[in-house]
């Protein structure tokens, strides 16, 4: 099982706006940037009930027929969701990606702040992919919150586009393979 986020973020490290309105990101996402290269890899997509509430008010579904975990201890009316697949689950991260390897899950896209952070410090993170956007925002919701302990990356790749986008790419390095 491969977990991996793709996302966005100001250059002053915030994925959302305190009232996680994205108004600051680019149109349509800006010119692409490997998006619909990553989610055709993707089996699932696990998103936090924030998240769900945020691409609830967006004019189209923007996951299509993936199949979409939303995160909740409390019961959550999935009927607003028209034309995707969507199912709410509950637990430790741990469980949740037992639970969607039982299932034939292979590869999970972890959205959302705090569902990001949950994950990262559960160690259950392989694979980070940041688009930084030219702007700054000043405060919101970070990308990342407190962990504890480093968390080292390996560096795989970055790319500029002509919009002023910043795509990197990185791989969590095992902790047994961390330099010390």
């Amino acid at each position: 099982m491969t977990a991996s986020v793709f996302v966005g973020a100001s250059v002053d490290g915030y994925i959302a706006r305190v009232d996680g309105a994205l108004d600051w990101l680019p149109e349509g996402g800006g010119e692409p940037h490997g998006y619909d290269e990553f989610i055709a890899t993707v089996d699932a997509i696990v998103i936090g009930r924030g998240t769900f509430e945020t691409v609830l008010a967006f004019e189209a579904w923007p996951y299509g027929d993936k199949r979409v975990v939303v995160l909740s201890s409390h019961p959550l009316d999935l009927s607003a969701v028209k034309g995707g697949m969507v199912e709410q689950m509950g637990g430790a991260p741990a469980a949740i990606i037992s639970r969607l390897a039982a299932s034939g899950a292979h590869h999970l896209y972890i959205d959302g702040g705090i569902t990001i952070q949950r994950f990262l410090r559960a160690g259950l993170i392989q694979r980070i992919t940041i688009t930084r956007v030219p702007v700054l925002i000043g405060d919101g919701i970070p990308l990342f919150g407190s962990l504890p302990r480093d968390v080292r990356l390996r560096h795989i790749a970055t790319q500029s586009y002509p919009s002023g986008l910043v795509k990197s790419e990185y791989e969590f390095v095992a902790q047994a393979d961390a330099p010390a």
